[in-house]
């Protein structure tokens, strides 16, 4: 397979490589270091980058940064205010990204042998570790596979029903449109389910998961192409994102 199918030449994974950060987003991610390290260094073992600024293809004022924070143990109650009140500092200093995320995982939970398939695989091949020990090091490169695909979205209709509920209660415009946009992307990425066992291509992008989910499903186009345009920074503010949201999770759902 080649480069175009999300795989090297020997069928593995692609990875993200370990290129320059952006110019624009240097200040930044010293930023988060700084915060993080500096208030939380007993609670963090690792901190990684994943998503556009990892890739080194964000756009400024349109991309998110995201991490994923790995603890040595589950935080307290006092410890996650202060994760939330350093992600939110961090997010009203730098319009340079639209928002901030921190996925949030424990050791135990990373080298656990039944996430493998789950963290692991998103080490290995999503993330760049860029403070403390890499725990990607103690994973093998991974080919292709559907039991990858459900094991990253073992939690899909609950985190999908999350966005729906908050999406409801949410009056302001710009956080309605942050959670559309989450939303959105999480579905895209989740048609990555209904892969065939003998897929040995991997997708690498938004459009590339629309494209594999539109070659096996043609007649949802229209649903794939509105949560493509949900998926982008720049949305309509039509009120039918929440049943549409929760019919193509329904039909996700019927195709198990």
């Amino acid at each position: 397979m080649s480069k175009q199918g999300g795989v090297d030449e020997l069928g593995y994974i692609l990875t993200i490589g370990d290129q320059p950060l952006q110019l624009e987003f240097q200040v930044l991610v010293a930023d988060v270091l700084a915060a993080l390290t500096v208030q939380l260094a007993h609670l963090i073992h690792s901190i990684y980058l994943y998503g556009s600024v990892a890739r080194g293809d964000a756009v400024a004022s349109r991309s998110d940064l995201d991490l994923t924070l790995v603890l040595h143990r589950a935080a307290s109650l006092d410890e996650s205010w202060q994760l939330a009140s350093i992600r939110s500092a961090l997010q009203a200093a730098h319009p340079e990204v639209v928002k901030i995320d921190f996925d949030v995982g424990t050791l135990a939970d990373i080298t656990a042998a039944d996430n493998l398939n789950s963290w692991g695989y998103w080490l290995k091949h999503h993330c760049r570790c860029i403070w403390g020990s890499d725990l990607a090091t103690r994973f093998d490169l991974f080919k292709p596979s559907k039991a990858i695909a459900l094991a990253v979205n073992r939690d899909l209709y609950e985190a999908l029903d999350g966005y729906a509920e908050r999406i409801e209660a949410a009056s302001n415009r710009i956080e309605i449109q942050q959670l559309k946009r989450a939303a959105a992307r999480k579905l895209i990425r989740a048609t990555n389910v209904l892969r065939s066992d003998d897929d040995l291509s991997w997708p690498q992008s938004l459009d590339n998961y629309a494209d594999l989910f539109l070659s096996r499903y043609p007649a949802m186009a229209d649903s794939i192409n509105y949560f493509l345009s949900a998926a982008s920074a720049a949305h309509d503010t039509s009120k039918d994102f929440v049943p549409r949201l929760r019919l193509f999770m329904n039909w996700l759902r019927m195709q198990d």
